[in-house]
């Protein structure tokens, strides 16, 4: 008999009365190994943060801990060999995003299902308002995604694009981002049109390159398949069979925002997407994407979506800046004052990182 085999990280579950016991078996001995993972990494994953315990032997799993933390257990290992089950490789990152759907507030694990699939990559939500983002963009005309830095607003909605262009759905693509610096003073760019505008859009290209070889990526631009243009190129024009994405929206202004809004023509969706902590307006200029959430309040076939740095799927540090920045914004306001740098503790690790 095969003995048992526990994962190497050590449990921090205590043991007594509160400790609840729970069983599962799974029929295919194949999809078991990678469900589990190499040296059983994902099982160590999912009790490092869970904090159960799980031993293994064969195809059974005894799983041990507190009732609520032995559910989120078996509900992540049914997604995740649900998954399987689809022909969906189980990475780390995709064990992460079934623990978030497991553990949110109304998360459903079975959302990390919602498979956005291009040429080069099969993309899943990482967590459970990526998910909504994502239904809202199938069910709804124009979209709003609104959040910080790292959530994958502009990510998704150009891997959607791609979804629906190679599936016929719409004829062609059109991104598009105001050209306003981050903050800084560029200068003269040298070189055409093309050249003058193309650093602006850089990040637009990068996800359109990361779901499609390259060659179809240029062909397709060629063709006017896939546009990627500043957003003044848009005034005049009406946006008929697209998928259309204004990305940094927070940087438009309100005259700006309402000019690309009524751009949308016949079998389109628009996409807007952008962070408003993040605007790099001229002092007093009001952002359009405020103005817009806030005109547009209610208005039928409008969705919005706002993330929050629980929804960042960057590296983890990312999460732990937007949120120092957030409460740094938020003592200014309250008028509080701050000490002296020197005066600040000494590093310490924080929960996050283990």
């Amino acid at each position: 008999m095969t003995p048992p085999v526990k994962s190497k990280i050590k449990s921090k579950v205590k043991t007594g009365a509160a400790a609840t016991p729970g069983r599962m078996t799974f029929d295919d001995n194949g999809l078991v190994m990678e469900l589990f993972g190499s040296h059983h990494q994902n099982l160590a994953r999912i009790e490092q943060k869970l904090d159960v315990a799980i031993n293994a032997r064969g195809n059974e799993l005894t799983i041990t801990g507190d009732a609520s933390a032995v559910t989120d257990t078996k509900k992540v290992l049914n997604g995740l060999y649900s998954s399987l089950e689809n022909g969906k490789e189980i990475t780390a990152e995709e064990v992460d995003a079934v623990l978030r759907m497991a553990i949110a507030p109304g998360g459903d694990v079975s959302d990390a299902d919602l498979t956005i699939r291009t040429n080069k990559r099969h993309i899943s939500p990482r967590t459970p308002v990526q998910a909504d983002y994502l239904k809202a963009i199938d069910q709804a005309e124009l979209v709003f995604g609104e959040g910080p830095a790292g959530t994958g607003k502009t990510y998704l909605a150009v891997a959607k694009a791609v979804e629906r262009l190679i599936s016929g759905s719409v004829d062609r693509i059109i991104l598009s981002r105001p050209a306003v610096e981050a903050g800084e003073q560029l200068g003269f760019l040298p070189g055409d049109m093309r050249d003058k505008v193309d650093p602006y859009l850089r990040p637009l290209y990068d996800a359109l390159h990361d779901m499609m070889p390259e060659g179809q990526v240029a062909k397709r631009m060629e063709t006017g398949a896939i546009e990627v243009a500043p957003l003044a190129f848009m005034r005049g024009r009406t946006l008929s069979n697209a998928f259309v994405i204004l990305d940094e929206a927070q940087n438009t202004t309100a005259v700006q925002m309402k000019m690309f809004l009524t751009r949308l023509g016949e079998n389109s969706s628009m996409v807007i997407t952008g962070d408003l902590s993040q605007v790099d307006l001229p002092h007093g200029t009001r952002s359009g994407l405020r103005d817009a959430m806030e005109t547009l309040a209610g208005v039928k076939s409008i969705a919005f979506v706002r993330f929050t740095i629980a929804d960042v799927v960057r590296h983890p540090l990312v999460a732990r800046i937007v949120r120092a920045y957030g409460e740094v914004e938020a003592r200014r306001k309250s008028g509080a004052q701050y000490e002296h740098l020197e005066s600040a503790p000494p590093f310490v690790k924080s929960d996050d990182d283990d």
